[in-house]
């Protein structure tokens, strides 16, 4: 798993649904709270949301760097606008590790996909998984994605992390950091989402509850 240490809280909030660090005895990112994520009594049909101006965005093309695989299960659920809420956050996630492989600071095609608080703590935690000199490699599998669309428009999305085979590696010696799973292997992710003018699913925020038991299947 992929050791981390979060410097400021934000960083630590962007950990968790960022997935740049796991268990072995690392921090745990804890129970966190996001307003608006219950997904409960707050759900509405997802033919409210497409009423929003048309998908105008010329999304970045982003690309993972070589040795580190992402899954996301169910990649699709036959509604177009969960779908689209679905796309534009493993965008999301890939941007962030594309950044840190990049050693990108400024991270414009994470900022594509995040604005407010995720957007905020995205980048302070690029910044610092980039000082420990650290890349990331490995397979991450993200499962049981749900996604619920409230009244006002907003998406609401939940979904768990496995980072049993997610490690960092150092970038001047290219050793991987290989450290083995426990219960900190497996986190859960409540996530706000708002479509921007353009048509994005940007994450706006997000919450994280490492060790969660109801991830670790």
């Amino acid at each position: 798993m992929r050791n981390h240490k979060a410097t400021t809280a934000a960083a630590a909030l962007a950990a968790a649904l960022l997935l740049t660090g796991c268990g072995g005895g690392s921090q745990g990112a804890g129970a966190k709270t996001v307003p608006g994520a219950d997904t409960t009594g707050s759900a509405t049909p997802s033919a409210s949301a497409s009423a929003t101006p048309a998908d105008r965005a010329n999304r970045p093309k982003v690309t993972l760097p070589a040795g580190e695989t992402l899954s996301f299960d169910p990649e699709t659920t036959g509604d177009p606008v969960k779908d689209a809420v679905l796309r534009d956050n493993a965008e999301y996630v890939r941007a962030v590790d594309e950044a840190i492989a990049d050693q990108d600071g400024k991270a414009t095609k994470v900022a594509f996909y995040a604005k407010d608080d995720a957007l905020v703590g995205a980048l302070q935690w690029i910044a610092a998984v980039t000082k420990q000199g650290v890349s990331i490699t490995g397979t991450i599998r993200y499962f049981d994605r749900q996604v619920s669309v409230r009244q006002d428009g907003a998406a609401t999305l939940t979904y768990c992390g496995d980072e049993t085979k997610g490690f960092t590696k150092d970038r001047k010696t290219g050793k991987v950091n290989v450290t083995p799973a426990n219960s900190d292997s497996y986190i859960s992710y409540a996530l706000v989402l708002r479509k921007s003018d353009k048509g994005v699913w940007q994450a706006t925020k997000l919450s994280s509850v490492r060790g969660d038991k109801k991830c670790q299947r």
